[in-house]
């Protein structure tokens, strides 16, 4: 199987940062949500990884 050609915005429309600038729907902090537009895939990658992360301390609210 191929690699994706383009990976969509992980945004839920659940739109709130915490108190570290993370969003409490898709995980991602400001920085990232601000950088996804221009991110190529290497660099969406890096974010999905980072969320992944994130995810194990800090649980999504929706």
């Amino acid at each position: 199987m191929g690699k994706a050609t383009y990976i969509p915005s992980p945004c839920i429309r659940i739109c709130t940062l915490d108190d570290d600038d993370v969003c409490v729907g898709c995980l991602r902090s400001l920085d990232e949500i601000c950088r996804w537009p221009d991110a190529d895939l290497e660099e969406r990658h890096e974010i999905l990884d980072a969320m992944s992360e994130r995810s194990k301390t800090k649980t999504p609210r929706y």
